[in-house]
């Protein structure tokens, strides 16, 4: 575990180059269960798996562009084409034994938490981006969807690696509830966490695609709005849902997908209650168990 910054962000890419990222418990256990009835099974059945959990998402995608053939011309951007690429026989040899988040922070169960927050965050705006790039009759919905899955990638790593520091940002911001999460990581770590995960991108050869969705300095590209703002309503309604940010969150929504705000609101709450039906990958409360508390406001 990291405790103290590192001299940086070069540093911080060299130690995560080296790591051995681990895998929600549920995603391994799931994959066994997978390998047990592997004639039986279809790719979007363990890509659907795979899309829970934004750490297995990366690792896929770093051993595919690890093992990316001079002849192959097409990135690979979603888990379906990953695994129609892999081939579910050599996807399974690959990744038989995986290190879990559960073990490797076992000794610290706040970070834990926050870490298991951070991932149901990252599910809630994948599913929120996909339902809008469908709306909005985009060409993939489920390369937009993996975007916002890896939209919050660095906060993820840091909470499994660098816990301490995850926490004395969380404790500036409670000091001064007027400090933004971009100032508090710039206060602790010395750079923004986008930055590094633009870094890591670079150095793991991510797609190119991916990269342009998950980099705000490109968001007037329609589709990297959409992850955006995906991850903007994810991570506000992980809150509450009376986060002074939302009503703004709704208005830029309703802008994107050329709505009123209350079809907006409506559609959000759709996807927020499909969201819930997976809360037991992560074992936190997910956002629709807060939203009896608007509906009687």
């Amino acid at each position: 575990m990291i405790t103290h910054p590192l001299k940086s962000i070069d540093a911080w890419v060299e130690y995560f180059d080296q790591a051995d990222i681990p895998v929600l418990a549920r995603t391994e256990r799931e994959l066994v269960g997978f390998k047990q009835n592997e004639d039986n099974l279809n790719g979007r059945e363990i890509a659907s798996a795979i899309q829970h959990d934004p750490l297995m998402t990366l690792k896929v995608l770093r051993y595919l562009q690890s093992h990316h053939s001079k002849r192959q011309s097409m990135e690979i951007t979603t888990m379906s084409r990953a695994l129609m690429m892999l081939g579910t026989t050599p996807f399974f040899r690959h990744f038989a034994r995986l290190p879990t988040v559960e073990t490797t922070l076992q000794a610290y169960p706040d970070a834990l938490g926050r870490l298991m927050r951070n991932m149901s965050m990252a599910h809630h705006a994948a599913l929120y981006a996909q339902d809008w790039a469908i709306a909005r009759n985009d060409i993939d919905a489920d390369e937009v969807a993996i975007a916002a899955l890896l939209r919050n990638l660095a906060e993820i790593l840091l909470c499994c690696f660098a816990p301490q520091l995850m926490r004395d940002i969380r404790d500036s911001m409670r000091a001064d509830p007027n400090l933004r999460s971009v100032d508090a990581q710039l206060r602790v770590l010395g750079f923004h966490g986008l930055d590094l995960q633009l870094a890591l991108a670079e150095r793991w050869h991510l797609p190119k695609l991916l990269r342009t969705l998950i980099d705000e300095h490109n968001v007037e590209n329609p589709r990297t709005k959409n992850v955006s703002l995906a991850y903007r309503l994810a991570r506000h309604s992980a809150n509450h849902w009376f986060d002074a940010a939302l009503p703004d969150d709704y208005t830029d929504i309703a802008q994107f997908l050329k709505l009123s705000e209350e079809e907006t609101q409506q559609r959000i709450r759709r996807v927020t209650l499909q969201a819930a039906r997976s809360w037991d990958w992560y074992g936190v409360a997910p956002a629709a168990a807060w939203l009896p508390l608007l509906q009687s406001s």
